[in-house]
C-alpha cells in the first residue's frame, strides 16, 4: 500500500521506536518511507504520539556509542510541543499486562500498543509484524509501505 493511502484518515499516529531510529539514522532501506510520514507530521496533517518506551529504546544505541548529542536530539524531538508524549499510567499498565497475556507480546511491545490504544491513536507505525495480530489497532508496517 502507498504511504499516503495508508495515512488517509489518520489524525493521531503512534510511533514505535524503529521508525524514529530509521529517520534519525537515515536508514538506507527505510529512510525515504519514514520521511514521507514525517513530512505529513511537519505539515501538521498528523499528530504523533510516543511513550517513555519509545524514548528509552531510542536512547540505548546513542548511549552505548557515547553519542550524547544524538541522545539529546532524540529527547528534543520526542518531547517537542507537537508530539504527544504519553506517560505510562495504571490503566496503560493493566492493559499492557492483558495484551501480553493474551497475545504473548514482549512487555515493551505490550506497553507501546496499550499506550496507543489509550491515547486513541488511529494507527501504529512500526516494523514489528507480530503486532498485526492484536485486534483493535491499525498497524502500519514500514517495510510493507510504498512511496
Amino acid at each position: 500500500m502507498r504511504i499516503r493511502e495508508a495515512l488517509l484518515g489518520v489524525n493521531r499516529l503512534f510511533l514505535d521506536t524503529a521508525p524514529v531510529i530509521y529517520l534519525v539514522e537515515q536508514n538506507p532501506q527505510f529512510f525515504d518511507k519514514v520521511r514521507v510520514v514525517f513530512e505529513a507530521v511537519d505539515r501538521e496533517q498528523i499528530r504523533v504520539v510516543v511513550s517513555p518506551v519509545t524514548l528509552a529504546e531510542c536512547l540505548v544505541g546513542a548511549y552505548q556509542a557515547k553519542q550524547i548529542q544524538v541522545a539529546n536530539n532524540f529527547v528534543q524531538y520526542l518531547t517537542q510541543e507537537d508530539t504527544d508524549f504519553v506517560q505510562t499510567t495504571v490503566v496503560i499498565a493493566e492493559l499492557a499486562a492483558r495484551l501480553r497475556a493474551q497475545y504473548n507480546l514482549q512487555m515493551t511491545d505490550a506497553l507501546q500498543v496499550a499506550t496507543s490504544i489509550e491515547a486513541k491513536c488511529d494507527a501504529f507505525l512500526t516494523n514489528d509484524v507480530q503486532l498485526q495480530r492484536v485486534p483493535g489497532i491499525r498497524v502500519l508496517i514500514v517495510g510493507d509501505l510504498r512511496i
